[in-house]
């Protein structure tokens, strides 16, 4: 008898167990994170670091002419962008979370027209939520309050883009301490121009019902808040707040993380 009943206990709690919800279930997810323009994978260290630590996979790529890619910034169009984010989803098994920043907000809308069913969801960082047919340089167009804006110069043969050197900190990272910021700007490359003249290419059949979310960061001083608000408004699903600057994977890791990770 005693046996018949130890029996009967290991099935109950083995039956139990494979009746648990899936909700109950730690869920893992694959986060593609892009980096913004003059960055690399390298701007995402601490945040794919906590990201991993929860158990989840994080791709960091470094685009054509960034981080460890070689490639001449005069050579680059946004279909090389779009190329290495498409081969990477391609490899992929199942929908990833796929996180813009800065610029690269178009970056993975055009992305996301050609891969939908590789996305579970679009998430922009401060970054440039554009309709069709705009690019980053009529996105900029006579906005004001910005010191990225205000201090960005093309070269002369108009194949790269910066923004002037005493005005990078500022810009882009006021709240990191300037030593630290000075780190980091040893790595800060040329940005392809070709690329930021790119108009955007999307349908509403397509890019419009893929789930959105956008982190705001109300004291960024390369895209100010009102003007990440005129982007996302009527366009996202939800809306996150950090109140950092341009470069929270910087400043506050850890609170980007926390929200990253609320996003499936």
């Amino acid at each position: 008898m005693n046996k018949i009943i130890s029996l009967l206990i290991v099935i109950l709690f083995s039956s139990s167990s494979l009746l648990t919800p899936k909700s109950d279930i730690p869920m893992k997810t694959t986060y593609v994170l892009v980096h913004s323009a003059w960055l690399g994978a390298w701007q995402w260290e601490q945040v794919a670091l906590s990201l991993t630590q929860l158990g989840h996979t994080v791709i960091t790529p470094d685009l054509p002419g960034h981080g460890s890619d070689p490639t001449p910034a005069e050579n680059i169009t946004m279909d090389d962008y779009v190329a290495v984010l498409t081969d990477i989803l391609d490899q992929q098994s199942e929908p990833v979370v796929l996180v813009g920043h800065s610029f690269n907000g178009i970056t993975i809308s055009r992305v996301a027209e050609l891969r939908p069913e590789k996305i579970s969801c679009l998430v922009y960082l401060t970054a440039f939520l554009v309709p069709n047919g705009v690019s980053f340089f009529d996105a900029v167009q006579g906005v004001q309050g910005s010191k990225a804006v205000e201090n960005f110069y093309l070269s002369e043969d108009q194949t790269k883009a910066f923004v002037k050197e005493e005005a990078i900190h500022e810009a882009f990272a006021h709240d990191v301490p300037l030593t630290e910021f000075e780190k980091a700007a040893a790595f800060i490359v040329p940005e392809p121009a070709a690329p930021l003249g790119y108009k955007l290419e999307v349908s509403d059949e397509v890019f419009g019902k893929i789930t959105k979310y956008y982190i705001e960061c109300t004291e960024d001083k390369a895209i100010p808040i009102e003007v990440q608000r005129s982007m996302h408004k009527g366009k996202v699903q939800k809306t996150f707040v950090l109140g950092t600057g341009h470069t929270p994977n910087f400043s506050a890791p850890q609170k980007l993380s926390h929200i990253l990770a609320k996003i499936k």
